[in-house]
């Protein structure tokens, strides 16, 4: 595979996340700096654990504060998260201008599209910032035909049975 593809994982279907960790491993496996920031999951402590396991070949990182998805929160909730959910992209800008990995997996970015916590207008400066030999993973349901544009590779999973 070539260096600094741009790859997403989308569609109604599970394991959209588990493609991109599988993506983490085999990165680090190479020698690679991985850096995964997770939005809109909660705080499930077990997965969150066993992943930090991973460093520092693979650093997690999730800025929301609520055990809850983000989904089944209060409007209030939600309204405080998105909050928390800004300082994760901000921190997402700096990682890709600082060169800060080689690896970096925006898990549930188009859900963050989706839910319209961001723009278009942030994912283009994230990706318009990244050194040619980053590798950008983004996960979610939903691509638009801008996205589709920008990407490498998009795969999508749906769930058969």
């Amino acid at each position: 595979m070539k260096t600094g593809l741009i790859q997403i994982y989308c569609g109604d279907g599970r394991g959209k996340t588990t493609a991109a960790i599988g993506q983490a491993i085999r990165a680090a496996s190479q020698g690679k700096t991985v850096t995964i920031i997770q939005f809109l999951k909660g705080r499930n402590e077990e997965e969150l654990n066993f992943i930090k396991r991973l460093e520092p070949e693979i650093k997690l990182f999730r800025f929301e504060k609520s055990d809850e998805f983000y989904d089944q929160l209060t409007q209030t909730q939600q309204s405080e998260e998105v909050m928390n959910i800004r300082n994760g992209i901000n921190f997402a800008r700096k990682v890709v201008q600082t060169g800060g990995c080689e690896v970096l997996i925006l898990d549930e970015l188009l859900g963050l599209l989706d839910n319209k916590i961001i723009t278009m207008e942030d994912i283009r400066e994230i990706v318009e910032h990244k050194s040619e030999d980053m590798e950008l993973i983004f996960t979610g349901r939903f691509i638009n035909d801008e996205l589709m544009e920008i990407a490498d590779s998009v795969s999508k999973v749906e769930t058969m049975k």
